[in-house]
C-alpha cells in the first residue's frame, strides 16, 4: 500500500517540476533567449506544452480576466501542493 503512496507522491512532485519548466521555457521564448525554430527547443517546448496546457486551460476557464498575467500556473502548483500534503497527512505509512 505505502507503493500506492509513493507512485502518487512522485507523480505529483514530477508535474511540479513540469509546470515550473514549462513556465520557464515560455518565459524564454517570449523574451527572445530561447529560439523555437531549433528542433531541440521546439520539441521541449512542445511536450511541456502538450502536458501542462490541459491543466493550464481548466484553470483558466475560472480564474477571471487578468489582462497580461496569467496566474493559472501558481494555481496550479498551490493545487498540486496541497494533494501532496494531504497525501502525507492521510496515508496510513508504516515504516
Amino acid at each position: 500500500m505505502n507503493s500506492v503512496y509513493f507512485l502518487l507522491d512522485t507523480i505529483l512532485d514530477l508535474y511540479s517540476w513540469l509546470v515550473i519548466i514549462a513556465v520557464i521555457l515560455s518565459w524564454l521564448v517570449s523574451f527572445g533567449v530561447v529560439n523555437r525554430s531549433n528542433q531541440l527547443v521546439r520539441m521541449f517546448y512542445e511536450a511541456s506544452w502538450r502536458l501542462t496546457e490541459p491543466a493550464f486551460n481548466y484553470v483558466r476557464r475560472y480564474l477571471p480576466n487578468l489582462g497580461g498575467l496569467d496566474i493559472s500556473p501558481v494555481i496550479i502548483l498551490l493545487v498540486i501542493f496541497f494533494l501532496r500534503s494531504f497525501l502525507r497527512e492521510y496515508w496510513p505509512i508504516n515504516f
